[in-house]
């Protein structure tokens, strides 16, 4: 059996990622700030699938739970295969509307902490000759759109570069961008979704499995549905200062800033 370490694992993307890996028989290692809601779930998905589901608890805002979960990665005697950097979050509001410290938290988790588990798990990855890492970004990272979007952004041009300089290494990296995905993530952040259409709606479980699908296929970069495949595509030929205003407009609608 394989072992998945999925952080940000108790709710949406990355509680699909757990189910999903579960039922194909992984072990897991499950990584979120709530003890609790971490024992139910590793209880849940060993029950259901006769897998173990490692808890530990790790607040990725911080040194210490960073470096938590980085010593778990790097650990050879109970190796973890696949990396899913799933934690993060979005501020509500406007440019010097939200406070510093806020944005400084989101750079640690979408930024230092994706950058630090993600050398800790390919350099061990590296040694074994196999492995994988699934970085969630999201579709917000190719538009001009505020914090959120340029950490993503970050975590999309990170991770592709890291895959080819891995590349012939037999460890895999992907970058995965979602669209909206009915998951907590909005309603801890304070916005509503009423007003995002149905249509921009993605499945989480089915998400998952096509992001799966994509790096079994040696995919860098995943955009898990047709319908923003085709929205991508209309962002890389828009003038980006008619994109800037609409991203502006549309992101203080739906989106986090």
């Amino acid at each position: 059996m394989t072992t998945a370490l999925i952080t940000g694992s108790t709710a949406g993307i990355g509680a699909a990622f757990a189910r999903r890996l579960a039922a194909d028989g992984h072990n897991l290692v499950l990584v979120a700030r709530d003890t609790a809601r971490l024992t139910e779930q590793a209880t849940e998905l060993h029950d259901r699938h006769g897998i173990e589901a490692e808890v530990l608890t790790a607040d990725l805002a911080t040194d210490a739970g960073i470096e938590a979960v980085a010593a778990r990665l790097g650990d050879r005697k109970d190796p973890v295969d696949l990396l899913v950097n799933n934690a993060g979050f979005g501020n509500k509001g406007r440019y010097l509307d939200v406070s510093m410290a806020d944005e400084l938290r989101m750079l640690k988790v979408h930024v230092e902490a994706v950058l630090r588990l993600t050398s800790a798990a390919t350099a061990a990855m590296r040694e074994r000759g196999r492995g994988g890492v699934v970085n969630v970004a999201s579709v917000a990272a190719f538009v001009p759109r505020g914090t959120y979007g340029a950490s993503k952004a970050w975590v999309v041009q990170f991770t592709q570069g890291a895959a080819r300089d891995l590349a012939g290494s037999g460890v895999r990296l992907m970058a995965l961008c979602p669209g909206f995905v009915r998951t907590e993530f909005h309603q801890r952040a304070g916005m509503g979704t009423e007003n995002i259409p149905n249509w921009m709606w993605l499945d989480a479980d089915k998400l998952v499995a096509a992001a799966l699908t994509d790096l079994a296929h040696g995919k860098t970069l995943s955009v898990p549905d047709p319908r923003y495949k085709a929205l991508m595509g209309l962002v890389k030929v828009t003038p980006r200062g008619l994109l800037g205003g609409i991203t502006s407009k549309t992101g203080r609608k739906y989106g986090p800033q």
